[in-house]
């Protein structure tokens, strides 16, 4: 697998909470220039973002980040909010303690109620794995499916890890063939970018991959 195969799965991440737009717009310059699949920011950029880089880059935010225990309504108004500003996809949280409470059907009709606000953009869920119980895991795979996301996502590399290739695994043993998988979080390698995409994940949700990439054509590999 070619490295810009790679990168044309990226979603080139900067969610930190001291990001500056001058950070920011680094970030939409490379993701342009290395054709990634898009560029996933904080949803205060939104607007600025999809200004800048027009129709050159999808342009991807998070909702109910990084906790996931807003509201439901609070997460659709952030939906609809960053759909109003430019934003062409969606990466929201899930309720974590509505998981560990084994409320299934609650995560499922806030999946639906931010699909519904989504339309034809996508959705991607973050279910933050290492939080979670296989058994968790599988039930929300399941949550996902029904509720007619696009993604299921790993993680939002806020918590205490990020993706396994054990969870990717076990995503595509138990999602529904309409649903693609997002590995994200602690993704720094080549190797580990391209081990992923084998086992099945359609986006990577990383910003070292790019920036690896960037140092090696500067310093002449």
């Amino acid at each position: 697998m070619e490295v810009k195969e790679i990168l044309e799965h990226v979603d080139h991440t900067l969610l930190t909470q001291t990001a500056t737009w001058e950070e920011i717009r680094q970030i939409c310059d490379d993701a342009i220039a290395y054709v990634t699949a898009s560029v996933c920011i904080p949803p205060s950029y939104v607007k600025q973002v999809k200004e800048y880089v027009g129709d050159k880059m999808a342009v991807c935010t998070v909702i109910g980040f990084p906790n996931g225990y807003m509201t439901t309504a609070a997460k659709e108004f952030e939906t609809k909010d960053a759909l109003a500003n430019g934003a062409d996809e969606i990466d929201m949280v899930i309720n974590i303690g509505w998981a560990k409470d084994e409320k299934f059907d609650a995560i499922e009709e806030e999946i639906r109620t931010l699909k519904a606000a989504c339309g034809s953009k996508i959705l991607k869920v973050i279910i933050e794995t290492c939080l979670l119980t296989e058994a968790e895991k599988i039930e929300l795979c399941h949550a996902v499916t029904r509720a007619g996301a696009d993604f299921i996502k790993t993680s939002t590399g806020f918590s205490r890890a990020g993706a396994t290739f054990e969870d990717i695994k076990l995503f595509s043993e138990h999602i529904g063939s309409g649903v693609r998988m997002k590995a994200a979080g602690g993704i720094s390698s080549i190797e580990d970018a391209k081990r992923f995409l084998e086992l099945g994940a359609d986006r990577l949700g990383t910003s070292r991959i790019v920036k690896i990439v960037k140092n090696e054509q500067s310093a002449g590999y």
